[in-house]
């Protein structure tokens, strides 16, 4: 079997994807040790065919300004010295396949992977250096595609681990008006998309790993509410989520709407499009 090798291979994700391909490649991980090792990163890496880079702090947290080192750490250095061990090598990996989130994006439209509507905050500052750190991997002749995930829905881990205990006892609501955009992606979809470009030797760049059709926070609630058949009556004022998580707020009450452009045009069909259907799954 060809090998590939994962960083952030606990989290959510990453031990969901290993779950998924684990019988069909070998699984090298890729520990927090290993990154800050040049000769440990190296053996890990050295003969695979891939390398899947989902490193990353918690981006859903109280942002001091120690937390934000970390979050830019966890992300950008780990992603620097994951490209400088490929390169070093003889034999590199086929491909490169490394993670952004759509906070890249400003939160005042619909945007696909040819909008250049950027923001200027800390999230999407650090999004377009995670981006510019792995794109280096080009250089040195590996193909590189990277996704930028939206909200992440599955079971038992994510966002919905957070929301279901509220929810479900009838005290969910909006996060604030509910009107920031809600671009999300089923965790099937994300793990079919992040097979698509280990196997897809044409899938190179960026896309949005979101499902087409983006929504705002409102429908989200009442969709979710509607399946619990439980109440959603009680939202959750912005300025509460400022004292808990200070800057970090903005990731829970601002939002994007994204579209998935270029992945729908590499021919990937998403199973979960819409977001009765990804949490009926989920919650069913």
């Amino acid at each position: 079997m060809k090998k590939i090798a994962i960083s952030g291979a606990s989290g959510f994700v990453g031990s969901s994807l290993i779950s998924a391909l684990q019988d069909r490649y070998e699984i090298e991980k890729i520990s927090r040790d290993d990154l800050k090792s040049e000769e440990l990163l190296r053996s890990k890496i050295e003969g695979s065919f891939a390398v899947i880079n989902l490193a990353g702090a918690p981006i859903v947290a109280r942002w001091s300004e120690e937390y934000k080192k970390i979050l830019r750490s966890s992300r950008i250095e780990s992603t620097k010295s994951i490209v400088n061990a490929i390169c070093s090598l003889e034999k590199k990996p086929e491909v490169f396949i490394s993670t952004s989130a759509v906070g890249i994006y400003d939160s005042r439209g619909t945007y696909s992977e040819y909008d250049k509507n950027y923001g200027e905050d800390f999230l999407a500052k650090l999004c377009a250096d995670w981006e510019s750190e792995a794109l280096e991997a080009k250089k040195c002749g590996v193909r590189v595609a990277i996704y930028r995930f939206g909200v992440v829905l599955g079971k038992g881990g994510g966002m919905m681990e957070k929301v279901m205990t509220p929810f479900s006892l009838g005290v969910g609501g909006t996060i604030g008006d509910g009107k920031q955009g809600f671009s999300f992606v089923h965790l099937h979809d994300l793990i079919e998309a992040e097979t698509k470009a280990l196997e897809d030797s044409s899938m190179e760049g960026i896309y949005n790993l979101v499902a087409p059709n983006p929504i705002d926070n409102y429908e989200f609630t009442k969709t979710l509410g509607k399946i619990l058949n439980r109440p959603t009556i009680l939202p959750v004022p912005t300025f509460a989520l400022k004292l808990l998580y200070s800057e970090g707020a903005k990731v829970l009450s601002d939002g994007q709407k994204v579209l998935p452009k270029r992945l729908e045009e590499s021919g990937f069909e998403f199973r979960y499009g819409d977001i009765s259907s990804a949490l009926k799954e989920v919650v069913g």
